[in-house]
């Protein structure tokens, strides 16, 4: 049961199309399901608006196709991130009606109602950064967003990026993906008036750190819109993007 499934309910109560008892029944489910080797948390869509996201890395196919039951066995949307592809065709063998982004390395299953949210533009600063900026992309998309994508406009070419700033302007909030020093962020928090999600990646040569260069860069941007999440997380950045978004449109 999502948010608009149980407002739905509490309004048939109210207006004496069902009785207390068919909602006490709706609701008894338990909030998780304990599966051994996992506890889904069954109710998350109703308090962040969103069901549980699987993180797929490192977990078996058996664990991967049993949480992934749960989740659609109740009609919640599913959003499996980091799987590998011999598992992405194992699951969309079990579930073919998903959708498998091979770049995001994201399989989502949609169900029930679609979730709304306002425009996220996802810009990024080189073609090396585009893995991670998908993973955002399509994280956003699937919590409902409209996602633009500004891909390869990185500092080092700066007439690329003013040439697309309308674009990014537009948006209600905005990912910026970048590897090396990771400057692209406090040039797109300056140039336009929107929240801004900072992602470092790491890519980059021997002094980016594995992203710690570009890391340490975005935190300590001047530009007072933006704020950063940790290096690679893609799926974060659009995550946190499409709530702002959401809340914007409100």
């Amino acid at each position: 049961m999502d948010a608009a499934s149980l407002r739905k309910l509490l309004r048939r109560v109210a207006a004496g199309r069902a009785s207390v008892e068919e909602a006490a029944q709706a609701l008894a489910d338990l909030p998780f399901a304990a599966l051994g080797y996992a506890t889904v948390d069954t109710h998350r869509g109703l308090r962040s608006g969103f069901p549980e996201v699987v993180f797929g890395e490192r977990k078996t196919l058996p664990q991967l196709e049993g949480i992934v039951g749960v989740l659609a066995g109740r009609g919640q949307p599913v959003l499996v991130t980091r799987l590998a592809e011999d598992k992405a065709e194992a699951l969309l063998r079990r579930w073919p009606q998903a959708l498998w982004h091979a770049e995001a390395r994201i399989l989502h299953l949609p169900q029930g109602r679609r979730p709304r949210a306002g425009r996220v533009a996802v810009v990024c600063a080189g073609t090396s950064d585009i893995p991670v900026a998908e993973e955002a992309a399509v994280t956003a998309a699937a919590l409902g967003a409209q996602v633009s994508r500004v891909y390869d406009v990185g500092v080092a070419g700066l007439h690329r990026l003013l040439r697309r700033r309308a674009e990014v302007q537009q948006a209600d909030a905005a990912v910026v993906v970048a590897g090396m020093e990771g400057a692209l962020a406090s040039v797109v928090g300056g140039l336009v008036g929107v929240p801004v999600v900072a992602v470092p990646t790491s890519v980059g040569y021997g002094a980016n750190l594995g992203g710690i260069s570009a890391l340490l860069t975005m935190v300590n941007s001047c530009a007072p819109n933006v704020a950063v999440v940790n290096v690679d997380n893609g799926f974060g950045g659009g995550f946190y993007a499409a709530l702002v978004s959401r809340g914007r449109r409100r």
